[in-house]
């Protein structure tokens, strides 16, 4: 098992790295250290320790990969991670008893029951005489009732819960009240670190179609639009995070209650933040509904850097709400504060772009598009693009409500010299007097006139 594995690596690397360290310094300084020698000894001491703990990290990191592949990744526990990476992407019920069904019943020959303790109703059981079985229920019902904790547990072939791994016939997940039993005689031979990040995802999976659910009865009635626009701004970030060397500003103002603007600001190391913001097609439920897909989709995401899984995993996702006529443009973009750069994906966000400093003045470097509509069309071969940062930009995002904001002439602000002037004159101020510029401008501009459309943008300084 992985877990075996990954102990024993640890131990023998350790042991490793000791005798190593020994022997190359045994070796290496002489045998009569006299004061002449002791700060060249010291050094030779200090170069082995730091390269013998580079080498032996790379060798463990190594073997840990091979490990994972030859437990996680292969065999039975493979049936349990593709499950798990399906259940990513279900957003409803069906979507969730279609993963049971091919991967769990086709793939693995598991039996599936799954009980909603609140109202104690049987939302799926598979086919067969086990889970239909009236003594099943029972047994189910004496044994596990909706005061039951949430976790996973084991169970043995008489329903009873189990901490003998061999012994186990089964795994029982609960979650929210939600019951999930999974019947497997082979239990025991699936890998004991998969379980955890089964329980996570399920944890996940019931909260995103609990959030859904909640979102459509809540817009069912019209009287309670202010509820279901306070729902949809929790998904928007609460605070902006405090990161080294980068300075964050953001405003969001939806045209009515919900909103399909959004934004994300999500930090991934001590030098590098995804920052994320985007407009979904339409206004509404629908709109409301993209955009919590799309916020919840990159925040569950593990590998943020690989720009292009993040676009197609968004792209599946919206494609599977079956919404007709809905998608989305956004930008994605790593900043790196110390490799001063940003590796973004610009799908077809027509505003976002560099103000940098030069002798002259602020130059306006444009983040041209290079990806096409997300959730609609093929998505295609996307390639990551990268600018140079320095310290002073100023990177403006902003949703197509800044830019095309009219006065009474009908001419757009993002058209204007007004605009690109006040562009560099703000880019020298801090992100929040940046921000608070634009939006006096597009009421200014605009006349103090019913905007007719969300308003969203966001401001960030590198290197301060």
């Amino acid at each position: 098992m992985y877990k075996t594995r990954e102990k024993f690596i640890s131990i023998g690397i350790y042991v490793l790295a000791v005798i190593l360290f020994i022997g190359f310094s045994l070796f290496l300084i002489p045998a009569k250290v006299n004061e002449e020698y002791s700060i060249y000894s010291f050094l030779i001491i200090v170069a082995i320790f730091f390269a013998i703990i580079l080498l032996c990290t790379r060798i463990r990191s190594i073997l840990l990969k091979l490990a994972k592949r030859d437990t996680i990744d292969t065999g039975e526990t493979l049936i349990i991670r593709d499950f798990i990476e399906r259940l990513k992407f279900c957003y409803s019920l069906d979507d969730f008893y279609g993963a049971i069904g091919d991967y769990l019943e086709k793939r693995g020959d598991c039996s599936v029951l799954l009980i909603d303790r609140t109202r104690n109703y049987v939302l799926y059981n598979s086919p067969d005489r086990l889970t239909t079985s009236e003594r099943t229920r029972k047994k189910i019902d004496q044994y596990f009732d909706e005061q039951w904790q949430d976790g996973i547990f084991f169970f043995d072939k008489d329903f009873g819960i189990t901490s003998k791994f061999k012994k186990a016939r089964g795994f029982f997940l609960c979650s929210e009240k939600q019951h999930m039993f999974v019947f497997c005689n082979y239990t025991r031979l699936f890998d004991s670190t998969i379980y955890s990040q089964l329980f996570e995802e399920y944890k996940r999976f019931i909260t995103r179609t609990r959030t859904i659910s909640t979102l459509s009865e809540i817009a069912a009635t019209t009287t309670e639009w202010q509820q279901l626009a306070e729902t949809q701004q929790s998904f928007l970030p609460q605070k902006i995070p405090n990161i080294p060397k980068l300075k964050i500003a953001t405003y969001f103002r939806p045209l009515v209650n919900v909103s399909g603007d959004y934004f994300s600001i999500l930090p991934i190391d001590s030098s590098k933040t995804l920052l994320m913001l985007g407009d979904v097609s339409g206004k509404g439920l629908p709109a409301a509904l993209i955009m919590g897909l799309v916020m919840n989709t990159v925040k569950i995401i593990e590998d943020k850097e690989d720009l292009v899984g993040v676009i197609h995993a968004i792209d599946k996702a919206i494609k599977g709400m079956h919404l007709q006529d809905k998608y989305t443009v956004l930008f994605l973009g790593i900043v790196d504060t110390e490799k001063m750069k940003i590796r973004y994906i610009n799908a077809s966000m027509s505003d976002p772009l560099i103000l940098s400093p030069s002798p002259d003045g602020y130059r306006i470097k444009p983040l041209t598009s290079n990806a096409s509509l997300i959730g609609i069309l093929d998505v295609g071969d996307i390639t990551v693009a990268e600018k140079r940062l320095f310290r002073g930009d100023t990177i403006l995002m902003a949703t197509d409500g800044v830019s095309e904001v009219m006065d009474d002439s009908g001419v757009e602000l993002g058209d204007t010299d007004l605009y690109k002037k006040t562009l560099i004159a703000g880019a020298a101020k801090s992100p929040q007097e940046f921000v608070d510029d634009i939006v006096n401008l597009i009421w200014r501009y605009n006349g103090d006139k019913k905007l007719h459309d969300d308003v969203t943008m966001m401001i960030a300084k590198v290197g301060y």
